[in-house]
């Protein structure tokens, strides 16, 4: 897939049953025209909706530095997560920290990257492949 110079437009998010628990993610990417270009859904394990949230937007960063994108615009419903990254909120958890710090060293190997909270309702695609991926492992126990 050739997306080296292109703006991705990404959608992410988490999810976690029981918090912690069963934990997915789902990611959506999109071309300038808002077509979908890929996507990853996956189960995680067992962790907070915190943790997930960041696994999502670290899974979303790290494709697009290896696809060379030139920019990113990545919406997500998680306001702790946008408000830690854009430096509104310190980042106390020690488990966040790590997936933080990951998220600001990819950040920096791409050359713009906007991060923007946008509600519930407007997440459904990221959050429908979270939800499937959780479903799937648990219909296989």
């Amino acid at each position: 897939m050739a997306l080296k110079g292109q703006n991705l437009i990404i959608y992410t998010d988490g999810v976690s049953r029981g918090n912690p628990g069963d934990a997915g993610i789902g990611v959506v990417f999109k071309d300038s025209k808002g077509t979908v270009i890929d996507e990853i859904g996956k189960y995680i394990g067992t962790t907070t909706n915190n943790v997930a949230e960041y696994t999502a937007l670290v899974n979303a960063l790290e494709y697009a530095v290896k696809h060379r994108a030139a920019s990113a615009d990545i919406f997500l419903d998680s306001e702790l997560v946008v408000r830690q990254m854009n430096g509104v909120y310190r980042v106390k958890d020690e488990n966040l920290a790590v997936l933080f710090n990951k998220a600001q060293m990819l950040i920096k190997k791409i050359k713009k990257v906007t991060l923007t909270h946008i509600p519930r309702e407007k997440n459904k695609e990221a959050d429908k492949l979270a939800n499937k991926s959780v479903n799937l492992h648990l219909s296989k126990k």
